[in-house]
């Protein structure tokens, strides 16, 4: 239900800001190529709001198996920044929230998220959370950027340990205090 409510809200906020996006002229699209690199497709939209504010939204999604290991999850990342000079260059501040489900297979999990997986095992559930970040963005030319961004925050987790034939094994929830963020992306702005 909690995941629900989060969803349609995220739905809501992302066409209000999407329908905005017409009739202004500070629009960028982006990509993280960290989550690219993991083969999480990831698309992103930061709309200005006032001299130094902005809102980024952003999503990953990966559905593959490679090598019998399994990273299947979907993401929803909207956050609000505070530029210090001008928006879309040079430092920013930025609060985000995040949610989204998850499916892993055979995976060492960085941070000890989880316990590492045996085989024939897998996790299963949802996350939600927030956190905060520091970033920069350096202006290459009229319409493209790089942008570097770290941060750190807290989820939610309850999830679901199955084994062989489908029998959950174990149910449980984790607290996650840790880095939330990390991007190096590559940006085009209208």
């Amino acid at each position: 239900m909690r995941l629900k409510c989060m969803i349609s809200l995220l739905a809501v906020l992302s066409s209000l800001i999407l329908n905005d996006v017409a009739a202004r002229d500070d629009v960028a699209l982006k990509t993280n190529l960290l989550y690219d690199a993991t083969l999480s497709p990831d698309l992103g939209v930061e709309v200005g709001l006032a001299a130094r504010w902005t809102i980024d939204i952003s999503g990953n999604l990966n559905g593959w198996t490679v090598n019998d290991r399994s990273w299947r999850h979907w993401l929803v990342q909207p956050e609000l920044r505070y530029w210090l000079c001008e928006r879309f260059n040079g430092h920013f501040f930025a609060v985000h929230l995040f949610g989204g489900e998850y499916n892993f297979r055979n995976i060492r999990f960085p941070f000890k998220t989880f316990a590492d997986t045996k085989e024939s095992r897998h996790y299963e559930g949802w996350f939600i959370g927030a956190g905060i970040a520091y970033g920069y963005q350096w202006v290459i030319s009229r319409h493209w950027s790089v942008e570097g961004e770290v941060g750190l925050g807290y989820a939610y987790s309850p999830y679901r340990l199955y084994g062989n034939c489908a029998r959950c094994l174990k149910k449980g929830h984790r607290n996650y205090v840790g880095p939330t963020k990390l991007a190096v992306s590559v940006i085009y702005a209208f």
